[in-house]
């Protein structure tokens, strides 16, 4: 998504909504005296109110381990046009909030977020999920998520084919979880788009790649 067109969308829905509060709500008057609306308010305008989905688990096979289920905490979904009036990455994330991924690919997507990036920038974490999601359309690696991350000798946190336990309370966790699915829905653009390798930024491996740039941690490539 151009700059272009995310900075023309962010206005015409920012005015439109400033519009329609003006209409409904009398103490939102915009005149000198008002304080200027924050892109948190602007947020907090645009979070939907989804009703409490009734717990539903999902049936699974072979090796999985996580039982996905509907959630009964109050989530939002994303998209294209939502993205777009985002005013941030970490606004976005803020409109997806829940510690259950939508499947096992988002699940397989942000624990590798979560293991590899966890208390890093939102960028940080948002190029690891990108690299991911480019691996698996690449045709140089598996085709699913799942199959990506468990891919034999590429992440070190995989242990006997499986994740570590994730602490599925914690904001981390959250994050990854809304990290993933912005990645996989592909709601906002990563500075690493066409990324296929990274590393820790402490370890200098000596690849014949393509230099990307440094995101936090970590290093990429192409």
């Amino acid at each position: 998504m151009s700059f272009t067109l995310r900075a023309a969308s962010i206005a015409a829905v920012a005015l439109s909504m400033l519009a329609a509060l003006a209409a409904t709500a009398p103490s939102f008057a915009l005149d000198s005296a008002t304080t200027p609306v924050s892109a948190q308010s602007l947020n907090d305008v645009t979070r939907a109110t989804v009703p409490a989905l009734p717990v539903d688990p999902a049936a699974i096979s072979g090796n999985d381990k996580v039982v996905f289920a509907r959630t009964s905490e109050v989530v939002q979904s994303i998209s294209r046009d939502d993205a777009a009036a985002a005013v941030s990455l970490a606004s976005l994330v803020a409109n997806y909030d829940m510690n259950t991924p939508r499947d096992r690919e988002d699940e397989c997507l942000a624990g590798a977020v979560y293991f590899e990036s966890k208390g890093e920038s939102l960028d940080g974490q948002l190029a690891v999920a990108q690299v991911i999601i480019n691996r698996a359309s690449s045709g140089r690696f598996p085709r699913s998520l799942c199959s990506v991350v468990f891919q034999p000798s590429q992440f070190s946190f995989v242990r006997g084919g499986d994740f570590p336990p994730i602490d599925r309370s914690s904001r981390a966790w959250r994050e990854a979880a809304a990290i993933a699915h912005v990645a996989s829905e592909d709601l906002w653009d990563s500075s690493v788009s066409d990324a296929l390798f990274f590393h820790a930024s402490h370890v200098s491996p000596g690849w014949r790649k393509q230099r990307i740039a440094r995101v936090g941690n970590h290093v990429f490539y192409r």
